[in-house]
């Protein structure tokens, strides 16, 4: 029996993404260049190179190979033991409890460890756990640590760290977007209430083995307990005290892990600098010196062309992609991206309360000419929450939300915004007016903005548009400080996340649906997947009718990596960090 259910649970929760994401869910990606993708959720195919597919021009799929390594700019073969990551700044947010974005979320990667990882099929594989074993009942969970792993400052790495990482994540004033609750561990409630000072459910047993007792097991317990990159008590519990995370978070920026790399230096907008750790417990990363430099949509061909970097996230265009193999020495990584483009209304302002008015809105903005403007054939409109690559992935009863600028004017009519005498719509002495917010120097925006305006103003909606850098987008989406904004969501193999529930961890938007957030419950608590599969069928058909935001596009990522750097393993759920120990630069 008790081997039986280990089965049952393993092929079912170890689908695994943090960012979140990780048990957090969904993570919030920059939709331009840099962009992969969380929040924070979900599913199954890898690309690798695919050979004959067609001529390769034509390919959309797999990895070009580069074809002249001799073209390697000399700035980049001079650097023998050093690999440049060009991408979106990130927010300095160091610590997977607290981290918002895909860019944070690699750093973290890069400095700490989770008890089980994901593997490039969206399955999980042991990290810092050897193995775990589940009871009978399915209700207890023994994790076996992985024995001399130490933190990067040559501190052992213990049970109790696991442990304490629980006991902030659990902590009355915890307000990261991952929702440890939601794991059902015995005790959890009290501690997070400050009604107990211990979590009862979670037992030390010995330096290499921990406890943990849950009161339900859903498809997503080991998951969520396995998934926890472990923080060192005797660095973030220095001043910690239950209910005050301040002395953790102080150290966002000077984090301390048991990873590959340890941070040597944080230049905000310019540059992180990791150095190997040479006690890494997996073996000691081939290659010495890591950097993270910030690049822009308008920098980062020239930097990859000239060598400045070797590494980079590009927006998968038809240009972009001859661009790059014409360069000859990179390698071009084209992959289904687990994630989608969205624009995103603030459910608790009065005009975006009407599902008329968010279907207008959807079915009033000609999508496919946004889609086919920016990617061509690299990206396809899709019209629910879900990366087509998921297991839960569904077009059965789903309205399409075809450009249909008739059907979103008699939708307004019925909400009741009527066209006034300068044609812009009205109702109770209001005008329909629209503040958008979007990335400055992104393609995608210059595709979108002029195209929604156009579509928008035939509609009578007067748009007022603004552009800001990521970061500061992600403030306002935290801080309800939006009307409209677009942005991206990069997902974890497992369709389960908080985005859609009301008041959720990573519902930023208002949004509250009772059907949802009961379908979504009866999903995670499903062990069975295909009862999982139906369950999420139906509510991305009440998802898709309610219209909880403008789902734009599902397309591929592309990653460009100097083809003297070998030994990468990425997919739509392996982000590129997780193979960093892995990687040589040839000479």
């Amino acid at each position: 029996m008790k081997k039986r259910w280990v089965i049952l649970i393993t092929a079912l929760a170890l689908m695994l993404m943090l960012s979140a994401c990780t048990s957090g869910g969904n993570k919030p990606a920059n939709e331009s260049a840099e962009n992969k993708v969380n929040g924070g959720n979900n599913s199954s195919k890898s690309g690798g190179e695919e050979g004959e597919k067609g001529s390769q021009e034509k390919q959309s799929e797999g990895v070009i190979k580069a074809t002249d390594l001799s073209l390697i700019p000399a700035i980049a073969k001079n650097r023998t033991d050093s690999l440049i990551v060009g991408m979106t700044d990130p927010k300095g947010v160091f610590n997977r409890l607290f981290s918002e974005t895909v860019f944070d979320a690699y750093v973290n990667y890069t400095l700490f460890d989770a008890l089980y990882i994901v593997k490039a099929d969206g399955t999980y594989e042991p990290s810092l756990a050897e193995s775990y074993d589940v009871s009978e009942d399915g209700l207890k969970y023994t994790f076996h640590l992985k024995p001399n792993v130490k933190f990067t400052d040559g501190t052992p790495l213990t049970a109790k760290d696991y442990y304490f990482t629980f006991k902030l994540m659990l902590d009355p004033s915890y307000d990261g977007e991952l929702d440890p609750l939601s794991y059902h561990i015995v005790g959890a409630q009290e501690y997070h209430d400050g009604k107990a000072s211990e979590i009862s459910g979670i037992k030390v047993i010995n330096d290499s083995t921990v406890e943990i007792s849950v009161t339900e097991a859903t498809a997503l317990t080991l998951v969520d307990l396995a998934d926890v990159y472990v923080l060192p008590e005797h660095y973030y519990g220095v001043g910690y005290k239950q209910g005050n995370l301040d002395s953790v978070k102080a150290l966002n920026s000077k984090p301390l892990g048991s990873g590959q790399y340890k941070l040597a230096s944080y230049k905000a907008g310019q540059e992180i600098i990791f150095e190997v750790n040479d006690n890494y417990f997996k073996g000691a990363p081939k290659v010495k010196t890591v950097i993270f430099k910030t690049t822009t949509e308008t920098t980062q061909m020239a930097m990859l062309q000239s060598g400045e970097t070797d590494m980079n996230e590009i927006t998968v265009t038809e240009d972009n992609v001859e661009e790059l193999k014409a360069m000859g020495f990179l390698d071009v990584h084209l992959l289904p991206n687990n994630g989608y483009g969205y624009i995103a209304f603030n459910h608790k302002l009065a005009k975006f309360q009407d599902v008329k008015v968010r279907q207008a809105l959807t079915y009033g903005l000609n999508r496919a000419e946004i889609v086919d403007l920016i990617y061509g054939p690299y990206a396809k409109v899709i019209n629910i929450p879900q990366s087509s690559v998921s297991w839960s992935y569904t077009d059965e009863n789903i309205e399409a939300y075809e450009y249909d600028v008739e059907k979103a004017k008699q939708l307004l009519d019925e909400a009741g915004w009527v066209a006034g005498a300068d044609g812009i719509r009205e109702k109770n002495g209001e005008t329909l007016k629209i503040n958008f917010t979007a990335t400055a120097d992104n393609p995608v925006v210059d595709a979108l903005l002029p195209i929604m305006t156009t579509n928008y103003k035939e509609l009578g909606i007067d748009i007022v548009s603004e552009t800001l850098d990521f970061n500061a987008i992600m403030d306002k989406k935290t801080n309800g400080d939006f009307e409209m904004f677009f942005a991206a969501w990069s997902l974890t193999p497992d369709p389960d996340n908080t985005v859609y529930i009301t008041d959720g961890a990573q519902n930023d938007y208002g949004y509250s649906n009772a059907k949802v957030d009961q379908l979504m419950k009866e999903g995670r608590k499903t062990l069975d997947i295909e009862k999982r599969k139906e369950i999420y069928k139906e509510m991305y058909q009440e998802l898709n009718k309610d219209v909880p935001i403008i789902l734009m596009y599902q397309r591929n990522n592309m990653t460009a990596v100097s083809g003297r750097a070998v030994g990468f393993d990425i997919s739509p759920y392996k982000d590129f960090p997780f193979s960093l120990y892995q990687v040589e630069l040839q000479q």
